[in-house]
């Protein structure tokens, strides 16, 4: 990822676009598109191939989940292509299969629950940087989806880490939200790695692939 992260925004309404724009801007994001619809979108992720992309779900034309599906197509062409997206609703099927290809780089937040500009741009960072940023109440709604649970091995406090996790806090950011220490963070977290059966790789794969099971599971 280069020092100024290339980014596409994808949002119908003009105020928040330009909104958007001129906040990434300043926090060091290179915007090489800001666009309205479903096709300008598509074309802008063949052309560039951003170092991320902030995508909201019900764009032009069709207004319903064009956004969305558009990610979908340039993820299935090039796996793991950073997408972060931001809508004012929670698309369960399409959210599922956005998070269900395991590569990471995924991030889906609300729009009216994200309250101030440095976890937002937090958040954006992850997910160029191949992590997951999930909104709880995202989580939530899939997890209450699932038709099987994927947590059934993990006990209550597994399973509190778990989902911080997926919110994208560190151990340190866990511990503190917790009240416990780094150590016992550490500890299950390695729980988590064995029960949900993630071999042994790098921290952040091993992190994001257990995010993604018990998100995609179900």
């Amino acid at each position: 990822m280069s020092a100024r992260p290339r980014t596409v925004v994808a949002e119908d309404q003009y105020l928040l676009r330009d909104g958007l724009t001129h906040l990434l801007t300043a926090h060091g994001f290179d915007v090489v598109a800001a666009v309205g619809s479903g096709p300008e979108l598509a074309a802008a992720l063949r052309e560039h191939r951003p170092d991320v992309s902030i995508v909201d779900v019900r764009m032009p034309p069709t207004n319903t989940d064009e956004g969305l599906q558009v990610a979908l197509a340039a993820r299935r062409e090039k796996p793991g292509l950073p997408i972060l997206v931001l809508s004012q609703h929670v698309e369960q099927l399409y959210a599922r299969e956005l998070l269900a290809d395991g590569t990471g780089a995924v991030g889906y937040l609300l729009k009216d629950r994200v309250f101030n500009a440095a976890d937002f741009i937090d958040a954006v960072r992850r997910v160029a940087a191949g992590g997951t940023a999930m909104d709880p109440e995202v989580i939530a709604k899939l997890v209450a989806g699932n038709a099987s649970d994927p947590l059934a091995a993990l006990t209550p406090r597994e399973r509190e880490v778990l989902a911080l996790m997926a919110e994208g806090c560190s151990n340190a950011a866990v511990a503190t939200r917790l009240h416990f220490s780094e150590g016992a963070v550490g500890k299950h977290t390695a729980n988590i790695f064995a029960k949900l059966g993630i071999a042994a790789s790098d921290d952040t794969n091993r992190r994001v692939l257990a995010v993604l099971a018990y998100l995609s599971a179900g």
